[in-house]
């Protein structure tokens, strides 16, 4: 199991990289893959450490990053909406989770 600081950062390099795999590669069902394979990891993680009530609202916080990434980025770009969504998931992941 990983420990807090380490899933709060696997979980913002999991947008993070889902979005790079889809871009670099044109196949956004890869990039997807890459997004949910992080995301059980991380959902794991979260509930080993925490338990599933936070797991699960914190999976919540994984998903609707990625969904919110893609209106913000018609506002301020890609790149820079992937940054905000991957930071803000990695800090809820601080504050929510626990160990």
């Amino acid at each position: 199991m990983l420990n807090k600081t380490a899933t709060s950062a696997l979980a913002a390099a999991g947008l993070v990289g889902g979005y790079t795999v889809a871009r670099q590669t044109g196949n956004r069902q890869l990039g997807g893959a890459v997004l949910a394979a992080v995301g059980g990891v991380c959902t794991y993680n979260w509930a080993k450490s925490s338990g599933p009530g936070r797991a699960a609202a914190l999976l919540g916080t994984y998903v609707g990053a990625f969904g919110g990434s893609h209106p913000l980025a018609k506002k301020i770009g890609a790149w820079p909406s992937v940054g905000v969504v991957a930071a803000g998931t990695a800090i809820a992941s601080q504050v929510v989770s626990k160990g």
